[in-house]
């Protein structure tokens, strides 16, 4: 049976392998550093490097004299600009929009964590899981999602994203909150979606479990949180086992647990079915920079037997748009599925739904 996948025969990087145009990295940071490696890998040429206005300041990023626009375009004329970081800012998303309209432009996709790319190769590899997961979606609209996203990250073209981009609050649509729900928050961040949920059930429910692995995060969650004594905190991340990782801190929301010994320090590592001792849950959000499959295997017996709704990143490996549905599917056939993409550039914000039928 025919899959849109088997009608896509190019892609972004093989595009940029036979284009005779200059090639412009728009970013500092990992994002630039990922894609220039996988251009390296491909003998591709980087022309310069630029960055909005007020944060080009003479620095020297990768080699090059960090530019800004009005630069590039004085130099080079004609050029292909390739966004290399993350936002959901709407004057952000604006200017890159406005960039577009002027140059060819792309927004590559390169895994938040793992190794190589989506290209047409990996996609053709696990075209029969990827067709797999497509058919256990429950709407037209999440395999509409889940065919942009393929397409963007074959591509690198935002417009894939912009027309299927929906509000955040849909979620609340089809994971319907109750007055009495436990909800488990892995990747608490500072606690605001842990405040969020407290919001969105009007302080109507029966427990948060909040698991954060960062100490700096997790302080300030527990400072905000403080005074709410329905919640346990856990410093900690999510995983398959309870164990005891090496832990890489990259700033902010990045901060990840790693199996070799490459961080700064220990932390701890609980599965879910461990932080709650048997007791069901009615909600669990996972947001966990790459660890969601170790996630979801340690909340294996809650899920299986509780059928708790479940809000999952679908983002942060190359393989997670398959692999994390059909492994929820296999735990628990019961649940609905379905993907929604957020506003943001690139496709940081593609989200699993599980809906239990009940």
């Amino acid at each position: 049976m025919s899959f849109f996948l088997d009608d896509i025969n190019d892609c972004l990087w093989d595009h940029l392998k036979c284009t005779n145009k200059k090639i412009v990295l728009y970013g500092m940071g990992d994002g630039a550093e990922k894609v220039k490696a996988v251009l390296d890998k491909n003998n591709v040429q980087v022309d310069g490097i630029m960055a909005s206005d007020e944060f080009v300041r003479g620095q020297i990023f990768l080699g090059y004299k960090v530019k800004k626009l009005s630069e590039i375009e004085e130099e080079l004329k004609d050029f292909i600009v390739l966004v290399c970081f993350g936002t959901q800012l709407p004057d952000v998303m604006a200017h890159i929009v406005a960039i577009s309209e002027k140059h060819e432009l792309y927004a590559p996709n390169v895994p938040v964590v793992g190794e190589g790319v989506f290209d047409l190769a990996f996609a053709r590899q696990h075209r029969s899981e990827l067709k797999a997961a497509y058919s256990l979606l429950e709407d037209e609209q999440s395999k509409k999602v889940f065919e942009n996203i393929i397409r963007y990250k074959l591509s690198g073209r935002i417009d894939y994203l912009f027309s299927v981009q929906t509000d955040p609050r849909e979620i609340y649509c089809f994971l319907k909150l109750g007055d009495n729900e436990t909800f488990v928050d892995l990747g608490a961040y500072n606690g605001d979606t842990a405040a969020e949920f407290i919001k969105e059930t009007g302080g109507r429910f029966e427990k948060i479990y909040a698991a954060e692995p960062d100490s700096r995060n997790f302080r300030k969650l527990c400072e905000r949180l403080c005074d709410e004594k329905r919640i346990e905190a856990f410093n900690c991340g999510a995983w398959s086992e309870d164990t005891t990782l090496f832990f890489s801190s990259d700033k902010g929301r990045g901060s990840r647990a790693e199996q070799t010994a490459l961080g700064t320090r220990e932390v701890k590592m609980m599965k879910v079915d461990s932080m709650l001792k048997g007791k069901p849950a009615s909600f669990i959000k996972m947001d966990v920079e790459g660890a969601e499959e170790q996630a979801i295997l340690g909340a294996k017996n809650t899920i299986a037997t509780f059928s708790p709704k479940l809000n999952i990143a679908l983002y942060h490996r190359n393989e997670d748009m398959y692999k994390l549905p059909l492994l929820i599917n296999s735990i628990n056939s019961s649940y609905r599925l379905y993907i929604r993409h957020f506003p943001y550039i690139p496709d940081w914000e593609a989200c699993l739904f599980a809906a239990p039928t009940f």
